[in-house]
């Protein structure tokens, strides 16, 4: 059963990295067979990351003023660093 790398969930991405990790760490993978799962492992990270930016273009901080106002700004990861 082939599973588009696009259309896994993150969690499934990252259990299926980890898969190519463990493969990849074992005696006796073939070349080709590194070099595939390097690949696949090179469009999961993809994946993971364009799904780890779209979920922080999501949040939104609740910011509160002196006054008592709630008011809703984007998320920007390290802002104050």
């Amino acid at each position: 059963m082939s599973v588009n790398i696009e259309n896994m969930s993150f969690e499934e991405a990252m259990k299926r990295l980890d898969e190519i990790t463990e493969e990849l760490s074992r005696e006796g993978v073939s070349l080709d067979r590194s070099l595939a799962l390097y690949e696949e492992g090179v469009k999961l990270a993809r994946v993971c990351n364009e799904k780890l930016e779209d979920t922080e273009r999501k949040i939104k901080m609740l910011q509160i003023s002196q006054s008592g106002e709630v008011s809703e700004k984007d998320f920007i990861p390290n802002e104050n660093d």
